[in-house]
């Protein structure tokens, strides 16, 4: 176990954001664009979703598609960052200007996952 300790950082960090998910499922339903089906169960998917990478990237032999499984979802939750940008409602009352920096920081995300790779 001769990872950084920014693996383990990032890991906990997905993991309490997956948590977070099942213990305060509205907050994240009411950001999902309309055009994704099923909220609550959405939310709950991306939720386990995120506990599960954390884990995973813990774990040597997982820890490559761990962070292949990261990037792809950080694209798909790009959607939601549009979404919220889109109008008053959507942004769940964060000013305009946070939601404009949030989405480049998915990219900076993404690029952290990506530098683990080896």
């Amino acid at each position: 176990m001769n990872e950084p300790i920014g693996l383990y950082i990032m890991a906990a960090m997905y993991v309490f954001a997956g948590i977070v998910h099942f213990i305060k499922p509205k907050m994240y339903m009411r950001i999902m664009p309309r055009y994704i089906p099923n909220h609550k169960l959405m939310v709950y998917l991306s939720g386990a979703a995120e506990i599960l990478l954390g884990i995973a990237l813990c774990i040597p032999v997982l820890k490559a598609k761990a962070i292949y499984g990261i990037i792809a979802m950080l694209i798909l939750f790009l959607s939601v960052h549009f979404y919220m940008v889109s109008g008053k409602k959507a942004s769940a009352g964060l000013p305009k200007w946070l939601l404009i920096i949030r989405i480049p920081l998915q990219f900076g995300l993404m690029y952290w996952a990506w530098i683990y790779l080896n």
